[in-house]
């Protein structure tokens, strides 16, 4: 027996819930069917002078409400956990200039040597970042140096290029001070914007491409869904017994990359560090009314906690450092485990290794069909056509996402990071 899933113009087609009979071909949906018209001029260039004055669109079981951000808490069931994603954009991007006059743009994605981030940022002296590099053929083997004023210093910072994997390239930034990495990019860097803004950061985005409770550097890409809240929305929430907890995902350049594969299992969906408390668990395990997600990036992280559970609960002597989702992990594996069980497996595992703080990469898709095992609810922006990010709404509202993105086009929602506010319940 198959279960087929329909959704406006294609179907899926999901192979009976048996890790043996697993075959990712059968995700036979076109990529076209996650496309739809977004007009250059829907797109949000900049945010608006106040935050919580975003628009806000309330889907509910099928029934949309038009309302404004600031109103948000009047929506949400009562003692109800919001989970947000307090990771930092980092200022990522790195000028350097050749004797020639050539440009060279590199731009930190991931640590690589040390692999920790948090390590990686105090790092004295050198580290090594993989990277993307701008006008890469002009840069052969030479050394590229700039200098770096840091409180009334200058600091002379070179880069080494080194190996060259697929479209990233490891860099090795070295310099000669007891100055830690981190405030040498912060000081010399650029802060990253999404390249469809077309336009070069401005100092109003120093601010606003951060949400207000960021604090956990790593990210390349902001997580936009928090973008909208302020202290005044924060004070509401309490007042209606609204609990709020932190998970870190740091956003990679991955979450820009369109799909260009005709049909979703070509699709080699990119790879995230996630970062999650022990006390986070211990709530989710506590009775809530509802969990909302704000942001996919809060929706992967938690989603991948499930199936990490379950891949612990299949492997129990699996170490800390292999504790990695693989693409398709949640359609082969063992299914129907509850959800009680997978995150005592997590717990039961921290405990063995003396964490407060689980870490795992995650390169989980969620597609059409997949059945949420944490996630009652989601807070999010409008997504670009044919991306994965809208793949995963898509895999939340079935065939309701064109009737939620028609309903924006037609009444004046701002599209995409700087754009308007989603909220999707099923209750």
């Amino acid at each position: 027996m198959t279960l087929r899933c329909g959704l406006n113009n294609y179907s899926v087609i999901l192979p009976p819930m048996k890790p043996e009979n697993f075959d990712p071909s059968v995700f036979c949906l076109s990529t076209r069917a996650l496309d739809y018209h977004l007009p250059d001029e829907r797109i949000a260039k900049y945010p608006l002078p106040r935050r919580d004055q975003s628009k806000l669109l309330v889907w509910r079981d099928g029934v949309i409400t038009d309302s404004v951000f600031s109103s948000l808490a009047g929506f949400l069931p009562d003692k109800s956990l919001l989970v947000f994603n307090n990771t930092k954009v980092i200022r990522a991007r790195l000028m350097f200039r050749k004797p020639t006059g050539a440009q060279i743009e590199v731009f930190c994605l991931d640590p690589s040597d040390p692999p920790d981030y948090q390590i990686a940022f105090q790092q004295t002296g050198h580290c090594t970042w993989n990277c993307m590099v701008g006008n890469l053929k002009k840069w052969k083997n030479e050394i590229l140096e700039k200098d770096v004023l840091l409180n009334g210093r200058t600091i002379r910072l070179h880069a080494r290029k080194g190996l060259q994997q697929d479209a990233t390239v490891q860099v090795r930034f070295s310099w000669d001070t007891s100055d830690d990495f981190a405030s040498l990019i912060e000081a010399a860097g650029i802060l990253p914007i999404p390249p469809y803004l077309h336009r070069e950061t401005e100092a109003g985005d120093l601010e606003r491409y951060q949400t207000i409770y960021s604090k956990i550097e790593g990210s390349v890409a902001a997580p936009t869904a928090g973008l909208h809240f302020t202290e005044e929305v924060f004070q509401k929430l309490g007042e209606k017994q609204i609990e709020r907890e932190e998970v870190t995902l740091h956003v990679g350049a991955g979450t820009f990359r369109p799909v260009k594969a005709d049909t979703i299992v070509d699709h080699e969906m990119h790879s995230e560090q996630i970062f999650i408390t022990r006390k986070l668990i211990h709530k989710l395990l506590a009775n809530h009314e509802k969990l909302i997600a704000v942001g996919t990036t809060s929706v992967r992280t938690l989603e991948s906690l499930y199936w990490l559970g379950v891949k612990l609960l299949e492997e129990p002597s699996l170490s800390p450092e292999n504790l990695h989702l693989e693409q398709w992990a949640p359609y082969r594996g063992v299914t129907g485990i509850p959800k009680e069980k997978a995150l005592e497996a997590v717990l039961k595992k921290m405990g063995q290794q003396d964490m407060d703080e689980v870490s795992a990469s995650t390169q989980i898709i969620l597609v059409p069909g997949y059945s949420f095992k944490l996630v009652d609810g989601m807070m999010t922006n409008f997504h670009q056509p044919q991306s994965t990010l809208l793949l995963l709404i898509a895999a939340y509202l079935g065939d309701e996402w064109k009737h939620v993105y028609d309903h924006a086009l037609n009444n004046n929602y701002r599209f995409l990071s700087y754009g308007d506010s989603n909220l999707y319940l099923t209750c």
